[in-house]
């Protein structure tokens, strides 16, 4: 067994603010977590696991008493950590609560929908008081050195302020690129960073001469940003994680390494290449014949991707969220064939040439033609999680639910090929045999379809929760907005003959070779 990238320190980075200790703390959305990192050294402490009352952290902030006051998104809560570590419910009153920030012992948070509010809470239980309504999509905010608040429309290249009293909004800058967070510097200079693939960065001195920087750092995805004491700013990356220094020209230094998301599903192309489904993005991984660890590195910003099959030079794609998409590498261009879908997941191509995927949520398989025109393959089923195809063109299909793998033939109702699984979730085909990840028991199974065989080929394989963690999964959606993924450990073969394994309880790609015995 091998790995083909570093396993992840943070799954994902949103919220980023310096605490009391001088420490960064980071929210992590997609860990439901919250740790702390030491710039000096890169050490790492978490400090809300993801097993407590905080289900998705995205955003955070500090009062002038020490209390972390944090902004809980999907459940639609805000809550106060204070000094000591106890928790308290601030508010369940805000809807996709995202930017958050403390102005004295004075809190504000807006909401990351359409229409958005930005709000006033209070900690010892008073009504939420509405300054503005009429975001789109608020995000990171910032008391400017005007004492007025300022905050991003994300999907209008905006950003605004008003004053903390309320009043009338004021736009102070447009033409903004993807703006998703906004900083003032030491000195006073607003700093709105973009949530692009690019990575860009645009300075503008509104205080003072009013010009206007843009620069590009090619982080992926930024989130957030903190300036410690001498003026350094820290970034944050929801599409690869880790923490980042970022200098006023453009240049970094990574703190703590960027990585994978997920990972959640695997393709190779005839190359060799790996893609990685990473929820915000399409991951390319070194060729399979590469030994050594590689770097992960963004083939395209696809969010809301959750499984990948290379299929003659293109990508096809599932979300969670409901879609179908084929990405061409070669063009650059992404489109939609099907959309309103119940939890796709599992998806490959079919002998025939169509797409196949497992349709979760609606417990049924489905098949689309070059057409786009969608075929019921089964139904009835459970939580149908991956579908793989052998050479005869019969196609197997994992329920998660129920158990169970499944064999579907166009001339028979299912047959079950076994049962009493623990989660089965990735399959996979390698000769004569069949692959199962079964995460319930964090193994992989291999059945011949030959004599019927079972064994388990690998064992303690880091792909769920950690053991012993129960966690409440957040909501697939929460007011018409994408709130959590459920995970998915995928798996592929390689053209080397190897297995390639989505551990995403590491943030890894694991290869495994058949037969090789592996822990």
């Amino acid at each position: 067994m091998a790995r083909l990238n570093p396993p992840s320190r943070l799954w994902g980075s949103n919220g980023v603010a310096f605490g009391p200790d001088a420490r960064l703390y980071v929210a992590q959305f997609l860990a439901g977590q919250i740790s702390a990192v030491d710039p000096a050294t890169a050490d790492i402490e978490v400090i809300v696991p993801m097993d407590g009352p905080v289900q998705s952290p995205d955003d955070l902030a500090f009062g002038a008493d020490g209390s972390m006051y944090i902004a809980d998104l999907v459940p639609g809560r805000v809550w106060r950590r204070s000094p000591q570590g106890d928790y308290t419910l601030v508010s369940d009153q805000v809807r996709v609560p995202n930017g958050i920030t403390c102005v004295g012992d004075r809190l504000f948070v807006n909401e990351m929908k359409m229409n958005g509010r930005l709000l006033e809470l209070f900690p010892d239980g008073r009504d939420p008081v509405v300054l503005t309504e009429g975001l789109a999509l608020g995000n990171a905010m910032q008391l400017g050195p005007d004492g007025c608040l300022y905050y991003p429309h994300m999907l209008t290249g905006e950003v605004w302020r008003i004053p903390p009293d309320g009043g009338a909004p004021e736009r102070v800058a447009q033409d903004v690129h993807e703006p998703v967070a906004v900083r003032f510097d030491r000195g006073g200079v607003l700093t709105v960073l973009s949530r692009g693939e690019a990575g860009i960065v645009t300075r503008i001195d509104l205080h003072g001469s009013g010009a206007r920087s843009v620069v590009t750092s090619g982080v992926v995805g930024l989130d957030n940003a903190a300036f410690d004491d001498e003026n350094r700013m820290y970034v944050s990356s929801f599409a690869s994680g880790g923490v980042t220094e970022m200098h006023p020209d453009g240049r970094i230094r990574e703190i703590v390494p960027t990585g994978l998301d997920g990972p959640f599903g695997l393709t190779v192309d005839l190359g060799g290449t790996v893609y990685a489904a990473d929820h915000y993005r399409v991951a390319a991984l070194p060729p399979t014949g590469v030994r050594d660890v590689g770097e992960v590195r963004t083939h395209g910003h696809l969010e809301l991707t959750h499984a990948v099959t290379a299929d003659d030079g293109l990508l096809h794609t599932t979300s969670q969220y409901g879609e179908i998409r084929t990405h061409d590498p070669a063009q650059g261009a992404t489109r939609v064939r099907a959309k309103g879908l119940d939890r796709p997941t599992g998806i490959t191509t079919a002998p025939d040439g169509r797409t196949v995927f497992a349709e979760t949520g609606a417990g049924r398989i489905m098949a689309l033609d070059a057409d786009d025109t969608l075929t019921v393959l089964a139904e009835g089923l459970g939580h149908p999680v991956d579908v793989a195809f052998d050479a005869e063109g019969r196609c197997y299909v994992s329920d998660e639910q129920r158990g169970t793998v499944l064999v579907i033939n166009d001339q028979v109702p299912p047959v079950t090929l076994t049962d009493g699984l623990q989660s089965p979730q990735g399959l996979a085909l390698l000769g004569d045999e069949l692959f199962i990840v079964e995460t319930g028991r964090r193994t992989l199974t291999a059945i011949s379809l030959t004599t019927g065989e079972c064994r388990v080929e690998a064992e303690d394989l880091p792909v769920g929760l950690p053991p012993g963690t129960t966690r409440t999964e957040p909501a697939l959606f929460t007011h018409d907005m994408p709130g959590t993924p459920r995970s998915f450990a995928g798996l592929t073969t390689a053209p080397d003959g190897t297995l390639l394994l989505s551990a995403n309880g590491e943030g890894t790609v694991l290869r495994l070779r058949r037969g090789e015995p592996a822990t």
